[in-house]
């Protein structure tokens, strides 16, 4: 593919441990990152140190990759969506989408949006009582996922301005079930915020 060196998460979308991940390329490139790794002193050695545990979780994941139907996973991550779009479009004034990101990790995405002025219930209030519930739920917003100091003192990732306005949910991170766990809540949520406005 023309890259020199090329590098992705163990854990999310290939479903390995969260603390690995692969690093593919040129032979001469990943003996140079070898350097940094145990049993040599280099500037990162300790800190960087993946475990066997990890190493070989991982190497099952990527077995696992090799024979699953990509087809089938791809079907089932948008019937996750599509069953929480069908019940968050039950509140009257919401507008929701499914998308698949052009751009970074493409999975069916829900994308859930309402007047917030009118409201007076912005999605980042959402995102707090979300959280805030038991059992806690996490979607992407311009405040979240990043709880880096930065981001509280009113620097926006730039890649994150265009999710200023809406609530995002991605379905492949769903397990089977938690999609309408997910939108119950999400309804109970913004139900009670457009009564509150009326």
């Amino acid at each position: 593919m023309g890259v020199a060196l090329y590098r992705f998460s163990g854990g999310k979308g290939l479903c390995g441990p969260q603390c690995s991940g692969l690093l593919l390329g040129r032979k001469d490139l990943i003996e140079a990152a070898m350097l940094n790794t145990s049993p040599w002193e280099g500037a990162v050695c300790r800190a960087m140190k993946v475990g066997k545990e990890e190493i070989m979780g991982c190497l099952a994941a990527v077995e696992a990759w090799e024979k699953l139907d990509l087809n089938t996973l791809n079907r089932q991550w948008n019937e996750r969506a599509l069953r929480i779009q069908k019940v968050v479009d039950t509140v009257p004034g919401v507008q929701t989408e499914i998308r698949i990101p052009e751009e970074g990790n493409r999975y069916p995405t829900l994308i859930v949006t309402w007047d917030q002025d009118a409201w007076g219930f912005t999605v980042a209030d959402c995102d707090k009582q979300l959280r805030a519930g038991d059992p806690r739920i996490e979607v992407l917003t311009s405040s979240n996922p990043s709880l880096v100091p930065a981001v509280h003192e009113g620097y926006e990732h730039p890649k994150n301005l265009k999710r200023h306005d809406r609530l995002e949910i991605v379905s492949m991170s769903l397990q089977p079930g938690e999609d309408l766990i997910v939108a119950r809540r999400l309804r109970e949520i913004l139900s009670a915020a457009r009564k509150r406005a009326a």
